[in-house]
């Protein structure tokens, strides 16, 4: 593999897209574009536009979304599927028309009907009603396999798209209230151990299950595509997880646990579980020569010295 080719990373701030860039850089990418926001507003068509025509990069790998947890994604709707659909299609309307050799396309686990038969297989999408919770960016989300898929059919290019559960790692968002559960959770009971509360609030009952994956161990596994893998190979669109869930409540105690908070937890059950259970059927994945490594338990201790390098 030529290690000299030009590869934007949409999004190299966030939790993926930091890990997909550390990924490259591990292996001796040394030809990375990347742009702040503020140096390029990935909703903004004009500036996309002429970005990529000056650039001209051979892959893109879309990391780039308004991103948050149910709180954040109930309450603004109209932000996560309108702000998500603007970079999305500028990016890969700009990819085909600047001749992008390969393009990857970063979604969600979410995207899945809310009642998916478990494990969920990648033939279940649209074969229900979705969460509403965050209906709005799992639409976005859908609209961008969707748009891929059909630049591949009508103009045969090399665009793949990705769907990764849920994630956590080196460079999360830890508000107190927009951020998903792992980084809320780690915030939540530090703060309670530095003031040493007696008790902490958990949201919902603690019985929905979850998957989660390490933000490398994505990376590892998008970059494994771009590297080995075509459109025609991976499909529409492959899962991408470790395999296996647990209840929130045992994955609220492991972070616990990992912070080192000794109080009381509280379940406050008048709070939205959302969808009860999301287990990534990862067998496609698993076929094409790539699995995850990292547990849980030691993925969570990296986050948390993360957080604490970032409130120091």
């Amino acid at each position: 593999m030529d290690k000299n080719i030009k590869i934007y990373i949409a999004g190299h701030r966030g939790l993926v897209g930091s890990a997909i860039k550390r990924e490259l850089e591990r292996k001796g990418y040394n030809n990375l574009v990347y742009k702040t926001h503020s140096e390029l507003d990935l909703t903004d068509s004009i500036a996309v536009t002429e970005f990529f025509k000056k650039e001209k990069p051979d892959w893109v790998i879309q990391a780039a979304a308004k991103v948050g947890g149910i709180l954040g994604n109930s309450k603004f709707p109209v932000e996560f599927m309108l702000e998500n659909l603007k970079i999305q299609n500028n990016i890969i309307e700009n990819s085909y028309k600047n001749s992008v050799k390969k393009l990857l396309f970063l979604g969600s686990s979410c995207i899945y009907p809310k009642n998916t038969p478990q494990p969920m297989k990648e033939e279940y999408l649209l074969s229900d009603y979705l969460e509403q919770t965050n209906e709005g960016y799992a639409l976005a989300k859908i609209c961008g396999i969707k748009l891929c898929n059909y630049y591949n059919r009508e103009y045969g290019t090399n665009y793949m798209s990705v769907m990764p559960c849920n994630l956590y790692g080196i460079g999360d968002n830890y508000h107190p209230e927009n951020a998903h559960v792992i980084p809320m959770l780690i915030r939540r009971f530090h703060e309670a151990k530095i003031n040493n509360l007696s008790e902490t609030v958990v949201w919902g009952t603690g019985t929905p299950r979850r998957e989660f994956l390490f933000a490398d161990d994505l990376a590892e596994a998008v970059v494994y595509l771009m590297e080995n893998k075509n459109a025609n190979e991976v499909g529409e669109f492959i899962n991408i997880g470790s395999g296996y869930d647990m209840p929130i409540s045992e994955i609220v105690e492991l972070i616990k646990e990992t912070v080192g908070y000794k109080g009381k937890l509280v379940y406050d059950k008048t709070k939205p579980d959302g969808t009860m259970l999301k287990l990534m059927d990862v067998s496609k994945i698993n076929a094409l020569g790539w699995n995850a490594k990292t547990n849980l338990k030691d993925g969570l201790k990296i986050a948390y010295n993360d957080f604490l390098s970032k409130m120091m």
